[in-house]
């Protein structure tokens, strides 16, 4: 019988973040009885959930989880933990900032620990496609899918961020092995959507776009394949391993259309009717060239399957940053936003 989520008292870790934003505006749709939110906001932005604050529809800390004892005070009361915050940024920041991204090593293991202990009913992690090995994932030309069992020795993740996502994974299993400490990992493939950061690709080429930037920059040679996911379809496959998976189970919430970045970056430009030249940086960070999800354990364990292809949601994404950011703001902050927070 599926663990039913309605009703539930919920903390949200990184609940001011984009994904995680997202996240606290489908658990108050979902009718969850009580929503606690704690972030930082690093990276986090207090804009994206101030009408929850304001109509005292949830309760926000803002605090960094690394202070000692707050992990245990966040917990108390609460049945399922969401967590999401993490130092973490697109791929210009995975590749330049690996001793912030090590400091997730211990920020899992405090909540994980703090959950356990608060008896929590379930841990739902918020986890990445960067626990695959990069060595699966250089040719282009090869049609690959990672499934979920690809991960195993020899293990070989994706920079230190990749490396802690991959410990709080096996702690989760570790815990539910020896505690029954009921859980699941989310694997996240390339998520876009409103509320985008310029650090991640789809965002860093809107913003492009947004400020005509010619000749257009792409980083790497454009032959790098993703499988952009709408963050609603993550939000969805995140709701439903709370209410279906208990024994930490790892799992993919990908699509498995196979873009390359180059098409991406063409569609943009024809959306938008940017005509400009198109310059490569091979010398730029680009991560791995070869990284599609299989999401077929999600679909049967799950019953979940994307819902946004990604050039619907693509324009989609178009539409809402245009809308919403400011031409000469974006041009002055673009370099720094695509290596920061």
């Amino acid at each position: 019988m599926a663990f039913e989520i309605s009703g539930k008292r919920v903390l949200v870790t990184g609940g001011a973040s984009f994904i995680g934003s997202h996240l606290v505006d489908t658990l108050i749709k979902r009718g969850v009885s009580f929503i606690r939110v704690v972030d930082n906001l690093s990276s986090g932005k207090l804009e994206n959930i101030i009408e929850h604050i304001n109509a005292g529809r949830i309760e926000f800390h803002k605090r960094d989880l690394l202070e000692p004892g707050l992990a245990d005070e966040m917990v108390k009361g609460i049945d399922i933990v969401f967590h999401l915050a993490a130092d973490h940024g697109g791929r210009g920041y995975v590749d330049l900032h690996q001793s912030a991204c090590s400091t997730n090593l211990i920020l899992d293991g405090i909540m994980i620990k703090a959950s356990y202990e608060a008896k929590v009913d379930k841990f739902i992690f918020a986890s990445s496609g960067c626990v695959y090995p990069n060595f699966k994932q250089t040719n282009p030309k090869e049609i690959l899918y990672l499934t979920e069992d690809m991960v195993g020795p020899p293990y070989d993740a994706d920079n230190m961020y990749g490396w802690a996502k991959l410990m709080a994974e096996l702690s989760l299993k570790a815990y539910y092995k020896d505690f029954g400490m009921k859980s699941a990992s989310c694997r996240f493939f390339t998520v876009y959507g409103e509320r985008g950061i310029e650090n991640h690709a789809v965002i860093a080429m809107i913003a492009r776009a947004l400020i005509k930037q010619n000749p257009f920059q792409v980083w790497g040679t454009g032959e790098q394949i993703r499988n952009w996911t709408h963050v609603s379809d993550i939000v969805s496959g995140m709701i439903l391993a709370a209410e279906k998976l208990d024994d930490a189970t790892a799992i993919n919430l990908g699509t498995m259309e196979r873009t390359t970045v180059i098409e991406a970056v063409k569609e943009v430009l024809r959306y938008t009717g940017h005509k400009a030249q198109i310059e490569f940086h091979p010398e730029m960070p680009t991560g791995p060239y070869n990284r599609v999800a299989d999401n077929s354990l999600a679909k049967r364990l799950l019953g979940w399957e994307p819902k946004i292809r990604f050039m619907d949601g693509l324009h989609k994404t178009i539409d809402w940053y245009f809308t919403h950011k400011n031409k000469e703001k974006v041009a002055k902050e673009l370099d720094v936003m695509l290596t920061e927070r």
